[in-house]
């Protein structure tokens, strides 16, 4: 069974001080099972304790400016194309970080039973997941891809990264 999920937009208010998020703001989402569901909780800055036990996912961005220019993303075919060529390379992170854009857009699904196995079967000292067991609906092919958290420098280069990779400014 796979799983296909809608994730939720920002709720723009924090769930640990229920206070709003105003533009600008640092905002850390994170993404966890509850149930049947995938449910999304976003945190400000001041409020964040690290990713709970339970998440399978969780990023940090910056609320936007109500002015802010839209971006507009490389196609789907491309971002698959990079992904396929990071399993080669040794940029775990950086991969890990493109397998969770891409289930968000929807290209790569969650393999349910795998993630949570994988959720139940871990000792008290292992975080919820080792490997992300994803599938794409297009290539009709599965992927074990390693969970591999960027530490906080890196966050901000593979964002510049991505960034450089695969965005371009919209008109």
């Amino acid at each position: 069974m796979l799983l296909d999920f809608e994730v939720q937009r920002c709720t723009r208010r924090c769930a640990a001080t229920d206070r709003p998020l105003d533009p600008g703001d640092v905002c850390y989402s994170v993404l966890q099972v509850e149930g049947a569901d995938v449910i999304r909780k976003d945190f400000c800055g001041d409020a964040w304790r690290g990713p709970p036990e339970s998440a399978f996912g969780w990023w940090k961005s910056r609320i936007p400016e109500p002015t802010a220019r839209r971006i507009k993303l490389a196609p789907n075919d491309v971002l698959l194309e990079l992904f396929d060529q990071l399993a080669d390379r040794h940029e775990l992170d950086l991969r890990y970080v493109l397998m969770l854009l891409l289930v968000r857009r929807r290209v790569l699904r969650v393999d349910v039973p795998h993630a949570l196995a994988s959720h139940l079967n871990n000792d008290s000292h292992q975080r919820a997941t080792d490997v992300m067991h994803v599938y794409c609906p297009k290539r009709e092919a599965s992927y074990e891809v390693p969970v591999a958290m960027p530490s906080g420098g890196r966050i901000d280069e593979i964002q510049q990264q991505l960034s450089e990779l695969l965005i371009a400014d919209a008109e």
